[in-house]
């Protein structure tokens, strides 16, 4: 018959007695609570932003949309949202392959982060669909930058030579109403993106 071990102290030194072993104990637990919050946080940053073009994704834009009325119905400033839709981006698909159709994305988060400001907010709606809210502008300027982006987008490209790809981008725009649901918001600026393609093809 194999004789019991003799207890053992589970943490900490031997020689301290058991009230240090339980404050040393407690610090442990502590660490790794702050550890595990902090691990929480960066998971829950991660699920914001889409993974492929590192700007926020739809629940991103959601939240920040939903933020950003809730500041407009408060503070009474001007804000606006740019929807976008890139014209062609199936046949890059279809003709050269996702890898490709990755790339273009890629190229075209890059011209949009870079023509914006560091307070707007970028984001992929899903697909090829993209969105942009701007802060302090008025409707001339934000109407201005949407025709700006869409020739940024229509100037990127990825690929080399005759493998190089590129689309082009339609642009709606609708003002910030603090009276608005984000679900009418969305609404607007995907008829005003519609209208502004039908206007391009016209």
């Amino acid at each position: 018959m194999a004789l019991d071990k003799p207890d053992q102290p589970r943490t900490g030194n031997p020689a301290m007695g058991p009230a240090a072993l339980l404050r040393a104990e407690v610090e442990r637990l502590k660490a790794d609570l702050i550890k595990a919050e902090w691990k929480i946080a960066e998971l829950e940053a991660r699920a914001d932003i889409d993974p492929l073009l590192d700007i926020f994704n739809r629940r991103g834009f959601e939240r920040e949309l939903a933020r950003s009325l809730a500041y407009v119905k408060r503070y009474r400033t001007a804000a606006v949202l740019v929807y976008i839709d890139l014209d062609g981006f199936k046949a890059v698909n279809d003709r050269h392959g996702h890898a490709a159709g990755d790339a273009l994305l890629k190229a075209v988060a890059r011209q949009l982060t870079s023509h914006v400001r560091a307070s707007d907010v970028v984001a992929r709606l899903g697909g090829d669909e993209f969105a942009v809210l701007m802060w302090n502008v008025s409707d001339t300027h934000a109407a201005a930058k949407a025709r700006e982006l869409e020739a940024v987008i229509a100037a990127a490209g990825a690929g080399e030579g005759a493998a190089r790809v590129s689309v082009g981008a339609s642009a709606g725009i609708v003002p910030l109403s603090g009276d608005a649901t984000p679900a009418a918001i969305s609404e607007a600026a995907d008829k005003a993106m519609y209208a502004r393609k039908k206007e391009l093809r016209g």
